[in-house]
Parts: structure tokens; C-alpha cells; sequence
């Protein structure tokens, strides 16, 4: 089944998990927003929190549309999740980058990036908001599967040792503190992409898995309100090749903020940094900004 179509099934429970939690939820922001990749956390990398209002013996779902918008180039993604009992989560998410002025420079005007995304998660210990007064962070374990189109620039990607599928694994241990309103994540992620994947994974630099770590740290001014920062590393695997070394990648970045009026409904806004993407083109830095809106029931 293509995933056009998961993702309309995902959509169309939003209505059925609302009537199948019984309580009241978690609490606001709690259990994060949408990342560009599906997962729930900040908007660039996951936590371990799960996604929905559902809490022990529930289902939940939830639905996103996101958009980054720099000087040269564009991202949308839109998705849909699944979660039970506050421990497992299902994600799909579909991402279009249009490539701007750098696909007219590749010979490939109008040329859009896509990539699939189907994520799993899975809590494995501690719990957020009942272990807010001790140490002990919730943790998490995941892996996202990728399948990337990359149109004209496939067979480029490909002389350069790029493959189009790979999968993301990583860990993350969230920690909420929630008397101070403060919430700290650090995810390990083990991984091959290129530009998440939207380049391919791997490349004539290595063909192995990289570990690379991603910080998120927020604070909860009240129960609708939230600001905070993000970094996520990325590695460097098409690099040292000559076309490569125009697509060296640089360590993204944010600032956020994320608005939740009710429990249901939550508007995220940031400013990110995305460093250079494809040098050799366009040199100077990416910046500009992200917009996320979510449904969750």
C-alpha cells in the first residue's frame, strides 16, 4: 500500500482514537509535537516521550502538516501517528524539498526531493511526568525506515555510492522537570543519511552507520506555552568525492516556540539554521522558518 494512502488511514482514526481514550490525557506539550520525520518530540529530533493524549490502556493518534522555508529552498512534510498504553508509537510522514534555484544550477529546474517515512518507537523505561521529582529520565528506542525520490538527480546519487532506502535507529532519554517547567532531551541517533535522507544513504566517503547526538531543551512558561532550542549533528558521507564535497553537510539548529490553546490542537514556530546545503551551488548559510500545526486526540 503506498504510503499516500497509510497516511489517509491514519488520518481517518484521529476520529476513533478520540473515542477510544478514556481520560482526559496528558497534560499539555507533555507528550511534545511532530518532527519533521513523523516521530513525536521537538520539530528536529524525537524525544521519547509518545506522541497523542493517550495514557496507559489508550489509543491515541495524532495528524501534522509542517513547512521550513529558507532563502533558497523549501521543505514540506506532513504525517499522521499512532500510539498505545503511552508506550509504543507508529509514525508516517511524507516530505517534498523543493531544491529552488540549485535544481535550475543541476540542469533539473522546478526539481523536488521526496522521501517516505515510516517510524517506530518504543518506551522502555521511566516515565516523564510520574518521575518529574527523581532522576530517572523516560527512555526510548526507535528506528525510522526511509525510501527516497530524488527524480532526475537519482542516478548522480547513486555514481556516488548514495542508496535510496535506509533506516535511522537511535535512543533518546527525556527528562522533565516538571516544578521548574523544564524539559531536556539527548537523543543518539545511528545513521547513513544525507540531508535526512533526502540525499540517499551513504556515500563514497563510508557506507557505515554514524552515531550522532541531537539536544533538545525547553521551557513550559505555562501549560499552553513552551519556547526552547534544538541541535542535531549530521554526518558526512558523500564527501570526499568532487561533487560531493559540494554537498558536504553542516549540524542543524532552532528556536522555537509551541503553542498548545487546548489539548487537541498545538501551532509550533522556529527559527532554524540549517547550515549550507549543497555549498558548491548556494554557499551561504540556510536560515529562515519552520511552521508546524498539530491534531491529537
Amino acid at each position: 500500500m503506498h504510503i499516500t494512502h497509510q497516511l489517509g488511514l491514519a488520518v481517518a482514526v484521529l476520529a476513533w482514537a478520540g473515542a477510544a481514550t478514556a481520560g482526559d490525557g496528558k497534560l499539555r506539550l507533555t507528550g511534545g509535537v511532530s518532527t519533521v520525520e513523523g516521530a513525536a518530540g521537538g520539530g528536529l529530533t524525537p524525544w521519547a516521550v509518545t506522541g497523542s493524549l493517550a495514557t496507559a490502556g489508550e489509543w491515541g493518534a495524532t495528524a501534522h502538516a509542517t513547512r521550513v522555508r529558507t532563502q533558497d529552498y523549501s521543505l514540506d512534510t506532513y504525517g499522521a501517528l499512532l500510539s498505545w498504553d503511552d508506550r509504543v508509537e507508529f509514525s508516517l510522514a511524507r516530505q517534498s524539498f523543493d531544491t529552488g534555484a540549485t535544481g535550475t544550477a543541476l540542469g533539473l529546474p522546478g526539481l523536488k526531493l521526496k522521501q517516505d517515512i515510516v517510524g517506530i518507537k518504543l518506551r522502555v523505561a521511566g516515565d516523564a511526568v510520574l518521575d518529574s521529582d527523581r532522576l530517572m529520565p523516560q527512555i526510548a528506542i526507535g528506528l525510522e525506515h526511509k525510501r527516497g525520490d530524488a527524480g532526475g538527480l537519482q542516478a548522480t546519487l547513486a555514481s556516488l555510492g548514495a542508496s535510496r532506502t535506509g533506516t535511522d535507529l537511535y535512543v533518546s532519554a527525556t527528562k522533565l522537570f516538571l516544578a521548574q517547567g523544564i524539559l531536556v532531551n539527548a537523543t543518539l541517533r545511528a545513521t547513513k543519511a544525507n540531508q535526512m535522507g533526502l540525499l540517499g544513504f551513504g556515500g563514497s566517503a563510508s557506507t557505515r552507520y554514524s552515531l550522532q547526538p541531537e539536544v533538545s531543551l525547553a521551557y513550559l512558561i505555562s501549560k499552553q506555552l513552551a519556547i526552547g532550542l534544538e541541535y542535531r549533528a549530521k554526518p558526512d558521507k558523500l564527501n570526499p568525492s568532487a561533487l560531493g564535497a559540494g554537498l558536504r553537510e553542516d549540524d542543524w539548529k532552532d528556536l522555537f516556540i509551541a503553542w498548545a490553546p487546548s489539548k487537541h490542537f498545538s501551532l509550533t514556530a522556529a527559527y532554524v539554521d540549517l547550515g549550507r546545503i549543497v555549498p558548491a551551488v548556494i554557499p551561504k548559510r540556510q536560515t529562515g522558518a519552520y511552521l508546524s500545526a498539530q491534531l491529537a486526540y
